[in-house]
């Protein structure tokens, strides 16, 4: 392979348009090579964001070929190898552009302040002796302390694709659960009640937050172990953690799921009262029967003791 085409995604504040660059291929580059190749002897009014060049700071995120990847740590010839010579550059998706690659991080800021992301110390901590933890609570919220907020995450969420009204970008996520789970916090509630008022049981469970890290964060991971930790806090009265218990109890009871009830302790009576056309429709067409009461399955014992034991697990 001796050329190289980048066909851009470029905005100039007004329209976008597409402009292709090609420039000769050199053996083990990065993708942010090939930016800086264009701009310093192509095109100098490409717009890009580049910094650290070490995958620390998280400026260089962009899309290629429709995958978010960090630019200065991803190696060209594995994409050419994978893709071919053409590479399509996009700015993060689910982001306002600024210019061309440059995406406006503003209002995403604006948005993780509302998780409060800061450390809100237990009353036992003092300026003089400060806020200690041991190595096995640390390694409670390493993971999460990974997260460089280059923003991947976010632009390959398939749930904000569908509009951030309900639903925080997911590195939102990872963020307040690292100071929910942090041993030197003491206001576990102050970071719940934001993620769950913007749509903490509203992930869809696509994963490609998780895939798409290129730190190796799992944001899907954090909205779980929030979830988890918002019920045992009582934080329950919101139709994703009573959906979440009626499954768990269905399950106990029975050892299946009993969909003629699931919705009404999901919803509450009145709010499924509004459901009322399509459960008629339904039951005409014999999917739905309201006297149907599930039987524990056959080994129903066994069933109770694996949820008994996970139970006890998490304590």
């Amino acid at each position: 392979m001796e050329q190289v085409v980048y066909r851009i995604r470029r905005f100039d504040g007004e329209k976008e348009f597409w402009q292709e660059y090609s420039f000769a291929h050199e053996p083990n580059k990065t993708v942010l090579w090939g930016l800086l190749k264009i701009k310093e002897t192509a095109d100098p009014s490409l717009a890009f964001v580049a910094a650290c060049r070490s995958a620390v700071c998280g400026a260089c995120a962009v899309r290629v070929n429709g995958e978010a990847v960090l630019a200065c740590e991803t190696p060209l010839d594995a994409l050419l190898g994978r893709f071919g010579a053409t590479l399509v550059l996009e700015p993060l998706g689910n982001f306002p552009v600024i210019r061309d690659l440059v995406v406006d991080w503003e209002p995403k800021a604006v948005r993780l302040a509302e998780a409060k992301p800061w450390l809100m110390p237990r009353d036992e901590f003092s300026a003089e002796a400060g806020c200690r933890q041991t190595q096995a609570e640390f390694k409670k919220i390493n993971a999460q302390t990974n997260c460089i907020l280059c923003g991947s995450c976010a632009s390959e969420c398939n749930k904000l694709s569908t509009g951030d009204d309900d639903f925080y970008e997911p590195f939102v996520y990872t963020k307040a659960g690292k100071f929910v789970a942090d041993s030197r916090d003491g206001a576990a509630a102050e970071h719940l009640r934001p993620v769950l008022a913007r749509g903490l049981w509203k992930c869809v469970h696509c994963q490609e937050c998780v895939t798409k890290c290129p730190k190796r964060v799992a944001p899907a991971e954090d909205i779980a172990a929030l979830r988890r930790e918002s019920i045992r806090q009582g934080l329950t009265d919101n139709p994703g953690a009573r959906h979440a218990l009626a499954f768990a109890g269905d399950i106990t009871n029975s050892g299946r799921l009993n969909e003629t009830t699931m919705a009404v302790k999901t919803d509450g009576l009145l709010k499924s009262a509004t459901r009322l056309p399509f459960a008629l429709r339904l039951l005409r067409r014999g999917k739905l029967n309201p006297f149907h009461f599930p039987a524990p399955v056959e080994g129903i014992d066994g069933v109770r003791a694996i949820v008994k034991a996970a139970k006890e697990a998490k304590e």
